[in-house]
């Protein structure tokens, strides 16, 4: 049977790994964002690497008319509907202090608009009881740290939306997954000193393995779980006075 992803922020590192990966399988692609001409590329390759069909929709998450073409693509879909989301935006927090206008982008970026699009794809996926849904959420998500507050909380409102929808949608059928990765080698983090940065290689290893295994949540590298829960048990009174 066709396997089809709906990748959402189908330009970014992760997600051409995770399509390279999952073309050698032969599946099928919807690869969704703004830059035509980068998807067009990652199309050919996709092709050129096994996939049956690699189609490119210009959309942008802050204009949500511009959904309804992948909506009604979805809906022609012969055989099993899967979603990827791997969009987000992270200005420094400085920028953001100096120009508070760029908290909306940030949020419609990293939640409401990815929120959007898969509570349209949710009663497609639901009729034929069957898929998956990967979120990519961030880390940065568990706790409002000093230096990205704002693009934490975006993320922390996506991994509370994906919660819901994995109770939602369980019942039909449907897998979802929330990925939290800490840093990963991108562009978004490019030039920034991080600690226990991953490749986007390795990032959809992990996530393939918690597709696999139908994992609820899964932390890539493994290693920011214990980081994470040790930052979470931090009492308040403590956190508010570090640094990072």
């Amino acid at each position: 049977m066709n396997n089809t992803w709906i990748i959402l922020g189908a330009t970014s590192a992760i997600a051409r790994a995770f399509i390279r990966a999952e073309a050698e399988k032969g599946a099928s692609f919807i690869l969704c964002g703004r830059d035509t001409d980068d998807m067009a590329a990652t199309a050919a390759d996709a092709q050129a690497r096994g996939s049956t069909e690699a189609r490119v929709f210009p959309i942008d998450v802050r204009a949500p008319e511009t959904f309804a073409p992948v909506i009604e693509a979805a809906k022609n879909i012969v055989g099993t509907i899967n979603c990827a989301v791997f969009v987000g935006s992270m200005p420094e927090q400085s920028e953001i202090d100096a120009d508070p206008s760029l908290i909306d982008g940030v949020v419609t970026d990293s939640f409401t608009g990815p929120a959007n699009l898969l509570t349209q794809l949710a009663p497609i996926m639901e009729l034929r009881e069957q898929g998956t849904i990967v979120g990519v959420g961030s880390v940065a998500g568990d706790r409002g740290r000093l230096g990205n507050y704002v693009y934490g909380a975006a993320k922390a409102g996506f991994a509370t939306y994906l919660s819901g929808l994995r109770n939602r949608l369980g019942r039909s059928g449907v897998h979802v997954l929330t990925v939290k990765p800490g840093p990963v080698d991108t562009s978004m983090t490019w030039g920034m000193k991080m600690p226990a940065m991953t490749t986007p290689e390795a990032a959809v290893a992990d996530i393939l393995k918690g597709v696999e295994k139908k994992r609820n949540v899964i932390y890539t590298a493994k290693i920011w779980f214990p980081i994470m829960t040790v930052i979470k048990l931090i009492p308040e009174p403590v956190f508010k006075k570090l640094s990072f």
